[in-house]
């Protein structure tokens, strides 16, 4: 244990510049994880797990209630911070009860997605069209990802995959993220306004949806990125199978319903304003809608378990009745 310092990738400046961002303390963590610097279901909860363990290592176990209210909608983030500090406080040596308890749920993340993977990879046919939304890849995970480990599996299998990747506004994920990762990875693929996948899948372009999670109500009901219930209620209408893939450490059992989902309202600056590359490299934000308008931002939508034709998990496919 030497430090207390967590790496991540800085996700704001993909996919124009790669960077590694230090946090040094975990105030500094809960920063990276409330300014999206790290982000997706199962990286928030390693970071929040890391996070849990340098206030104790700071001598500040009473950090966690400033840990859980970074990001309320991610549930892997609240079982990540409960697994550390309940280790951490039933040991003789919590500073490093601590550390190898986060450690160990940063090398569980990559395994169960690996898992996810290699269950999911039996639903993609050779020469199937995949859609996706947000991004729910290596990057937003320890490794591997959630919703494009399948792909990744498939891909790796000799078969020829084509991934649609919603833009997924505000923020981007799909456009930013998601493209990087199927560009860095080989894969042939599109990046399509959020609001053209009911075109496509009118027109038999999609053959299946995969999408992650950040919780999962007891009755199978998912919360995910917003705009992700848009496209159920489409994949419905066309009779496309739709799939939610997330490690199990994201099902909530204390949450009966997807009523009972706590979704975040992120700032309207969001929508109002854009950050990219300008032709002479400059990295640049740019007011985008009508100046004095307000915006809302709500960060999530819960997809009823009725639209979900099976949860693929580490432990294997699951109907969302049987979860």
């Amino acid at each position: 244990m030497d430090g207390s310092s967590v790496f991540m990738i800085e996700q704001n400046l993909l996919p124009f510049e790669f960077k590694i961002h230090e946090a040094k303390t975990y105030k500094d963590t809960c920063h990276a994880i409330r300014t999206m610097i790290v982000r997706g279901a199962g990286a928030i909860g390693a970071a929040a797990g890391f996070a849990m363990a340098q206030a104790f290592i700071e001598n500040h176990p009473d950090g966690r209630c400033e840990i859980e209210s970074t990001r309320p909608t991610a549930q892997t983030l609240f079982y990540a911070v409960k697994r550390v500090f309940d280790k951490a406080i039933n040991s003789k040596y919590p500073k490093r009860a601590a550390f190898e308890e986060a450690l160990a749920i940063a090398n569980e993340d990559a395994q169960h997605c690996r898992l996810i993977g290699e269950h999911g990879e039996k639903l993609i046919k050779d020469g199937m069209n995949i859609e996706t939304h947000c991004n729910a890849g290596w990057l937003a995970f320890v490794d591997w990802g959630s919703a494009l480990s399948p792909v990744y599996a498939a891909a790796r299998k000799g078969k020829n995959v084509f991934v649609y990747a919603d833009e997924t506004r505000p923020r981007g994920q799909g456009a930013r993220l998601t493209a990087w990762e199927l560009l860095n990875e080989g894969i042939p693929h599109k990046i399509i306004p959020d609001n053209a996948g009911a075109h496509l899948m009118s027109k038999g372009k999609i053959d299946i949806i995969i999408v992650g999670a950040d919780r999962i109500a007891a009755n199978g009901d998912t919360g995910n990125k917003i705009g992700t219930l848009e496209k159920a209620i489409c994949a419905k209408e066309y009779g496309i199978p739709f799939y939610i893939a997330a490690p199990t450490s994201t099902i909530d059992k204390d949450c009966p319903t997807g009523k009972d989902i706590p979704i975040e309202e992120r700032s309207d600056k969001e929508v109002l304003y854009q950050t990219g590359r300008d032709k002479e490299g400059t990295m640049r934000e740019v007011l985008v809608c009508n100046p004095g308008s307000n915006a809302g931002n709500p960060a999530f939508d819960v997809t009823p378990a009725k639209y979900i034709t099976g949860i693929i998990t580490e432990k294997g496919i699951v109907k969302p009745e049987n979860l």
